[in-house]
């Protein structure tokens, strides 16, 4: 109801711009997209006030070792764990304490685990009696997938073939025209899966179900009734296919060994309790983790890292990492070796880079209020300016 025009009242908000803040001591420091995986800037966040301070243009190192030059004061930095921004820290305020994210530190080892497995799919392959495949037993989909299977397997062998002569990533890529993305996921034998999962329509409503079939609900028909009146928008052809998924996975037997998941789903299954599995997935991991005992240690080594993270106990790392460094997930326990003063900071200090999370979730609410059109100046004004 104010007679000014758009343009007036954003000059007013520009005008007004960001008030001077308090001189931190304690800041978190993050990237956030302009656009994602195109352009990027940094949010920098006081952590003792709870508030963002500043945003930058871009996520460079040079940018944020820039801004921190000028704020001498700073005794803690709460970061992620690129290392563009340890570098920037580490220039600008060598005097100041490194803490990486405990989040992050805990998705990286979940991941770590999953690459593992990855590696690892020949063998469990193996171990469960599926090395080899039989397509006439295999339905169209999974014919087509077995084909694309085939297809990547040479292309695998002709990338390996390379590698073993001593010829570079970059020489590969040159020499074979696939991407470098690709070829470091060929020599790092992320690319060994059969068949590729889709998350089903159901994925939501697994809980349930499964509770239902717990107490003796085991006909499909009635399951999709109710579950339609639950919300679910999918057909009765669906939860009748899982149900006899369902009932056929509580009789292990030979022909059900045949089919072996995904390296994702093999990852949640050896992570998960015994009791929250089927009979025949606890025979499948059984057989993996007798087929394949070094994925048994990986998951100790991940699972011993999780439980150090949440008990703060970092006396435990020092072990921790020799034995990590001579398992499948050695590539991880590099990283936390290189990384190792600012792992102890997240293990021994109670700050975090979760504050800063969270206001780049607001941050993108207030992007995307303005159509994601809003240039810096107001973007700061609308974030810092307002709180």
């Amino acid at each position: 109801m104010l007679p000014v025009s758009n343009d007036t009242l954003l000059r007013v908000v520009r005008r007004r711009g960001c008030q001077p803040f308090a001189v931190p001591s304690v800041i978190g420091i993050d990237d956030w997209a302009w656009r994602r995986n195109q352009r990027y800037g940094t949010i920098i966040c006081d952590l003792e006030r709870r508030r963002p301070i500043a945003l930058l243009p871009d996520r460079e190192p040079a940018t944020a070792q820039a801004w921190l030059a000028g704020q001498p004061q700073i005794a803690v930095v709460a970061r992620d764990r690129g290392g563009g921004y340890a570098l920037a820290v580490a220039k600008a305020l060598p005097q100041a304490t490194q803490v990486a994210d405990r989040w992050h530190l805990m998705e990286n080892a979940s991941h770590a685990f999953l690459d593992a497995v990855r590696k690892s799919m020949r063998q469990v392959r193996v171990a469960v009696g599926a090395a080899t495949i039989n397509p006439a037993l295999l339905t169209a989909a999974e014919r087509i997938q077995y084909e694309g299977y085939l297809r990547r397997e040479d292309t695998n062998a002709a990338i390996f073939r390379q590698a073993e002569t001593g010829v570079s990533i970059k020489e590969i890529v040159r020499l074979t025209g696939h991407s470098r993305g690709l070829v470091r996921k060929v020599l790092r034998g992320q690319r060994t899966d059969v068949f590729r999962v889709r998350e089903s329509s159901l994925e939501h409503h697994l809980p349930w179900l499964d509770a239902q079939w717990a107490s003796g609900h085991y006909n499909g028909a009635d399951l999709w009734r109710r579950l339609k009146v639950l919300g679910f928008r999918g057909s009765e052809r669906v939860v009748r296919e899982w149900a006899t998924r369902r009932r056929r996975a509580e009789t292990p037997d030979a022909q059900s060994l045949q089919r072996v998941p995904s390296a994702r789903t093999i990852a949640r299954l050896m992570t998960n309790g015994r009791d929250a599995l089927s009979k025949s997935e606890t025979v499948t991991i059984a057989a993996i983790e007798q087929g394949v005992p070094l994925l048994v240690e990986a998951r100790e080594i991940i699972t011993a890292f999780h439980a150090m993270i949440r008990k703060k106990t970092h006396v435990d790392l020092d072990p921790w990492l020799e034995r990590a460094c001579a398992s499948l997930v050695a590539s991880f326990a590099n990283g936390i070796t290189k990384d190792k003063a600012a792992i102890n900071a997240a293990i021994t200090t109670s700050w975090s880079n979760g504050q800063t999370e969270g206001q780049i979730t607001k941050l993108k609410l207030v992007k995307r209020q303005m159509y994601g059109r809003a240039k810096l100046d107001l973007l700061q004004a609308r974030l810092i300016g307002a709180t």
